[in-house]
């Protein structure tokens, strides 16, 4: 997975407000990971995880709204 691609997927201004206040914080982490650790194979494992655990910070976020009409 190339970087620049990676880090599309800590864009967070497409988001309502209440989850931006959420994901902006793995974004900057991300940022700053990609400038002081080396780009190997061990970044890029970090970068998924840290994307896994923003996405599940989202999620939580959304179990807490209604979201049985998109069932």
């Amino acid at each position: 997975m190339k970087l620049e691609n990676a880090m599309t997927f800590f864009c967070y201004e497409h988001l309502p407000q209440h989850l931006q206040n959420i994901s902006y914080h793995f974004h900057d982490l991300a940022l700053y990971m990609a400038d002081k650790v080396p780009n190997n194979e061990e970044f890029r494992a970090g970068l998924r995880k840290l994307l896994e655990a923003k996405d599940c910070f989202v999620r939580a976020m959304l179990l807490d709204e209604d979201i049985t009409d998109c069932l």
